[in-house]
């Protein structure tokens, strides 16, 4: 800057001198018409170097740099280098500022960038979904005039973002959001929103089975207590001693039966597929299954077996067994006396096969068919218990099921029976070799 300076002063003095060396040589006229000369001539000058600045400014553009000569050369230099360090830092804020939204984006977390007057500036796209906002149309929008949530407009009237809240209910009654407001920079606020519906969801469900585990244990344990405390307390035959501890012996089986049935759905629970790929024989297993039914019902029904097809059933053998054995168990003990059972093998035109377990008893209303496979969950609690049910073993079925990739299809109409089928894909059924048939069948 001081050498632009010295070089208007050295013009002048120069434009001086000149006027007075023609005034000592002629009239001081003459002397004061070339000092004006010069002068415009010098105004022009400057006046052309500063419409060739302008007119750069205007369609600025760092590779048209106009030539000048002394201080405009000057000047035209240091522009270009304050224009290239201003577009090397906007380089370098485009790209931060590309890296922070590929970083938001990436997150599995909502954000949001407010303004002190809770203004949206950003959102990323986890944030867009959650909120029902969209940083296209709404930049600039009060974010409570969009989200008018009555908990989440408290909270960032509330001034306390210490901690995060959770709220329930927006966009979907079934959504279930973290929500923590942070101040940053200069009056500024980041809006973190994280959805907890599946964590919740998870948690309502432990809850809710540590309180059916403890009820389903807690009725046999008080039978319990109270037939140890009659054999210690009162005198009693012998006939009533082997009575009481029959009973008491039932009680301890179906805790016993109720932490197997647990143990199994943990088990069940742990993975989500199968590892193992056992050929299992369909029609020795139907064959098998109905033997036991006729065991178990011991005569009171009317027990049939159907097999379209011989076939090969792909997976874990212990689990597949398990959960043809539930539905069985479950017809047998559900089904009133004198009605008939139908345990069926289908091989479906398309390769896939079904196996089903029908029955003529007395159906079940359809309010309670879509949870049924929920754990613990019975159609009539006292039936369950005396017929000595979990009440998981339809949940272990779906378990299976799904590990399967097999479908749990239950049809009921009240007084006419039930129908319960698995229904597998066709990669998991195979016909059958003949060292895969029962003898019956070779």
């Amino acid at each position: 800057m001081a050498g632009f300076w010295i070089r208007i002063v050295l013009s002048m003095l120069a434009i001086a001198g000149v006027g007075w060396l023609f005034a000592a040589i002629g009239e001081a006229r003459s002397g004061w018409i070339a000092v004006v000369l010069l002068l415009g001539g010098w105004v022009v000058y400057h006046l052309f170097y500063l419409q060739k600045a302008m007119a750069w400014l205007e369609d600025f553009q760092l590779d048209r740099v106009p030539h000048g000569s002394g201080a405009w050369e000057s000047l035209y230099a240091k522009i270009y280098r304050l224009a290239k360090s201003s577009e090397r830092q906007r380089q370098q804020l485009t790209e931060t500022l590309r890296d922070f939204r590929s970083a938001t984006e990436a997150m599995p977390d909502g954000v949001v960038t407010l303004d002190e007057d809770n203004q949206i500036l950003y959102a990323n796209e986890q944030a867009e979904d959650q909120l029902g906002i969209s940083t296209e149309k709404d930049a600039g929008r009060n974010l409570i005039n969009i989200v008018r949530h009555p908990e989440f407009v408290s909270y960032l009237n509330s001034g306390s973002w210490d901690k995060s809240v959770v709220i329930r209910g927006i966009r979907s009654s079934n959504r279930v959001l973290q929500v923590q407001l942070i101040p940053y920079g200069t009056r500024q606020r980041l809006l973190m929103t994280r959805d907890i519906t599946q964590i919740d969801r998870l948690e309502t469900t432990r809850r809710d089975f540590v309180a059916n585990v403890s009820h389903e244990l807690k009725t046999p344990l008080t039978v319990l207590n109270g037939f140890l405390e009659t054999l210690r307390d009162l005198p009693l035959r012998e006939e009533q001693k082997n009575q009481y501890l029959g009973l008491m012996q039932i009680q301890a089986q179906r805790m016993q039966n109720i932490v197997e049935d647990l143990l199994v759905l943990s088990k069940l629970e742990s993975t989500t597929s199968v590892t193992q790929e056992d050929p299992i024989a369909v029609s020795a297993l139907i064959e098998r299954l109905g033997n036991d039914a006729k065991s178990l019902s011991r005569g009171q029904h009317q027990i049939h077996c159907h097999c379209n097809a011989d076939s090969i059933l792909i997976g874990a053998e212990d689990e597949l067994s398990s959960a043809f054995a539930n539905l069985v168990s479950n017809a047998v003990r559900y089904t009133p006396a004198g009605e008939s059972i139908t345990i069926q093998w289908v091989l479906e035109p398309d390769g896939s096969g079904s196996f089903s377990v029908a029955d003529t008893g007395p159906g079940i209303e359809s309010q309670h068919l879509p949870r049924l496979t929920e754990r613990f969950y019975r159609v009539d609690r006292s039936r369950s218990r005396e017929t000595g049910g979990t009440g998981l073993g339809l949940a272990i079925v779906k378990h299976v099921a799904t590990r399967h990739q097999a479908q749990l299809l239950i049809d009921s109409e009240v007084g006419k029976g039930s129908r319960f089928t698995l229904l597998f894909p066709e990669k998991r059924v195979r016909p059958a070799p003949a060292q895969y048939l029962p003898d019956s069948h070779r």
